[in-house]
């Protein structure tokens, strides 16, 4: 049986940067702004394009930034403009389907409301104690990261 859509679509947005920090500077900016829930970083990319007439060849991280679609004009608006690139890559890749609790979590952490009936943001502390991309203080899952399992 299929699961209803979401009410506010995830997108996964794609972007490039020349290097971990400034990628990690990218998304931090962005987190902190509720513009996505999280991205992720993955160095080691390399990119080939043709740019003022030349072929060139560039060692790139790769970034993978979560959000709704409801928040994607607004991530348009602002990626440029603290990205160190004149042209920067960025593009909508629609989330055809996911986990649940994940999507309400992206949706609580860019400013949306969790779908009806699934308890809430993942964001903050939930009946696991956990949160995702963090921890909740004073609880037995301190240091434990996203991805960590018990």
């Amino acid at each position: 049986m299929k699961r209803p859509v979401s009410p506010a679509p995830t997108i996964t947005a794609l972007t490039t940067a020349p290097s971990a920090a400034a990628a990690k500077r990218l998304v931090r900016a962005l987190v902190e702004r509720r513009v996505i829930a999280c991205g992720t970083v993955l160095p080691g990319a390399v990119s080939i394009y043709r740019w003022q007439g030349a072929v060139v060849e560039e060692d790139e991280v790769v970034v993978l930034l979560k959000t709704t679609a409801a928040r994607w004009a607004e991530l348009a608006a602002t990626l440029p403009g603290l990205h160190p690139y004149e042209v920067p890559e960025l593009l909508a890749l629609p989330v055809a389907d996911g986990h649940p609790p994940y999507l309400d979590w992206v949706r609580a952490e860019t400013g949306g409301r969790p779908a009806p009936g699934r308890g809430g943001s993942r964001g903050a502390a939930g009946s696991s104690g956990r949160r995702i991309g963090g921890v909740v203080p004073g609880s037995a899952h301190v240091g434990r990261g996203k991805h960590e399992k018990e």
